[in-house]
Order: C-alpha cells, then sequence, then structure tokens
C-alpha cells in the first residue's frame, strides 16, 4: 500500500474507526506517540562505560476532538467504564491522500476512554461546540 511520492500527504485528510462503534467524524486526532525507555547499566568491567539498553514501550494516550453532533456512543462508551465495565476496543487512524484513498493505517490496540471533556460554552462566542475524548490502550501499528 505504501507509495513513494515527493509531496507529503496533507494532516487534513483522515478518518477514524473504532470497533463496534459508528462514531462521526473528527477535528482532529493527536497522541500518536510510541516511546522506549532506556535503562542505563553500567558493566563492572569496563571503565566509564554505560550501555543503554531498551525498557518498556510505552505510548501515549490518544485524543480525539470533534463537534457535538449528539450521537452518544462515546460518551456511552465512557460511561460503562465509570461503571465498572471496561470494554476494550481496537481501532484506527487512517490517513486518506487527495483522492480520499487510504494511504497509512494507524492502528491501536485494546484501548478505553480514560477522560472525556465537555465542550466550553460561551454565548460571546460563534464557535462550534467541541467535545474532546482520549483514550488509552496497548500498543500502536502501522500499515
Amino acid at each position: 500500500m505504501a507509495t513513494q511520492r515527493d509531496d507529503p500527504y496533507l494532516a487534513q485528510n483522515f478518518r477514524v474507526e473504532i470497533d463496534g462503534l459508528e462514531v462521526a467524524s473528527f477535528a482532529e486526532v493527536s497522541g500518536l506517540e510510541a516511546t522506549i525507555e532506556v535503562i542505563e547499566y553500567r558493566n563492572g568491567s569496563e571503565d566509564n562505560t554505560v550501555r543503554k539498553l531498551p525498557g518498556l514501550a510505552k505510548y501515549s494516550n490518544i485524543t480525539l476532538k470533534r463537534g457535538i453532533v449528539g450521537d452518544l456512543s462515546l460518551w456511552q462508551w465512557l460511561r460503562a467504564v465509570c461503571q465498572g465495565e471496561v470494554q476494550r476496543r481496537s481501532g484506527s487512524i487512517i490517513l486518506l491522500n487527495e483522492r480520499r484513498e487510504e494511504v497509512l493505517r494507524i492502528n491501536f490496540r485494546r484501548g478505553w476512554p480514560c477522560k472525556w471533556v465537555g465542550p466550553s460554552l460561551s454565548a460571546r462566542d460563534n464557535e462550534v461546540a467541541i467535545e474532546v475524548l482520549e483514550l488509552c490502550h496497548e500498543g500502536l501499528d502501522i500499515e
């Protein structure tokens, strides 16, 4: 699926899929990050040398932002977790080209909502009401 091109893809063309949930389009996705901890180790027989070994892999939470459209499926998922019923789901953030064809798929596994933020409301503003959902997960894969 990966093709070579001179111009990078635009960040505005993407789609989010979450197993078992029908969700509206998202305005923003962030937190696609993986970090491997570094373990420093010094062997007693070596002079002033610190070896660096790979430790645990850690994945940042994924933050999804969208305008409120009346779909309560994400809230209901979070509510189930609040009531002790953790429903782990896998999903994908899919980068699209100018023709809306898939060019890159970033999959997360065993995710569940760990934070929801409602919209900031003000009678003086003329902005879209945005909700934020943060998902913790146990790993990323790229296709």
